[in-house]
């Protein structure tokens, strides 16, 4: 018969006990998150806005801060009197270059919303990272362009930026051309966010007024407004409604709140309403 090892007992039971720590440790580990989750519910929804279809017919989404530079960078066009083409053309290469994102850094010296270069021409770093001066700046690169309004959005991007990859900016072309219609007000009621929070601080109402004036032009709230202009100010207003703390906006006979993330028939008002916290 043979002999059992002496040390071969002792060794079972220590992994025995091993194992049913490990067994006791992760029970309480799944109790903990159960309890956690039933005290605290469900983890909340990420703010997102919407717009658009895609082909299979879901919307487009993009986050509170890439819709509030995607209205800036519209804005910005249509105050120079540029067409809606220029928007898509801007959108398209900031969708490219850094997702709707004002990067403090790139490739080489890049920087901003369109990855320009200061050591290009295209401005000082800082003034590179004021957004409404960096979409200026590509405008104004893009209006030199002769029949520029006719290229195709890929090609009319490529001649601003003169990029290594050229052909890149055509995969951003539809979304691009269904954000410009809703931000341009081509499309009414076109974007709508779903905000489970706000951003930051509640400023005061006059920091809204303020830079909606900027970017809009005087007093675009309180102006009574023609369909397209109206829906692109209200546009504006949801998309920024995340960092300036509005809770409704309504235009056109239609409500847009930023716990429903929709727009919901409302009484007809010829100017844009909103209201905050």
């Amino acid at each position: 018969m043979p002999t059992m090892n002496r040390h071969s007992r002792p060794r079972f039971h220590r992994r025995r006990r091993w194992v049913v720590s490990i067994s006791v440790t992760l029970a309480v580990v799944v109790a903990g998150a159960v309890t956690l989750i039933g005290l605290l519910g469900s983890p909340a929804v990420a703010s997102t806005c919407t717009f658009g279809g895609r082909s299979g017919g879901d919307p487009y989404a993009i986050t509170p801060i890439q819709a509030q530079n995607a209205a800036l960078i519209t804005a910005v066009g249509l105050r120079k009197g540029l067409p809606d083409h220029a928007a898509t053309v801007a959108l398209a290469t900031s969708l490219q270059e850094t997702h709707l994102q004002n990067l403090p850094y790139g490739d080489r010296d890049s920087v901003g919303l369109f990855q320009q270069r200061p050591s290009e021409g295209w401005g000082t770093t800082a003034q590179i990272m004021d957004p409404t001066y960096a979409a200026g700046a590509f405008y104004n690169h893009l209006a030199k362009i002769p029949g520029w309004e006719s290229l195709p959005v890929t090609d009319a991007a490529q001649r601003v930026q003169l990029s290594a990859t050229p052909d890149a900016y055509a995969q951003w072309s539809p979304e691009a051309h269904a954000l410009a219609a809703a931000s341009t007000g081509e499309v009414p009621a076109g974007l709508a966010c779903l905000l489970s929070s706000f951003g930051g601080a509640a400023p005061n109402h006059m920091a809204l007024t303020k830079a909606a004036s900027a970017q809009l032009g005087p007093d675009p709230f309180g102006t009574p407004a023609s369909t397209q202009r109206g829906w692109q100010v209200a546009a504006w207003a949801v998309a920024n409604a995340y960092s300036y703390h509005l809770t409704s906006v309504t235009f056109g006979g239609r409500t847009w709140t930023s716990m429903s993330g929709t727009w919901v028939a409302a009484p007809v008002v010829n100017h844009v309403e909103t209201s905050t916290q």
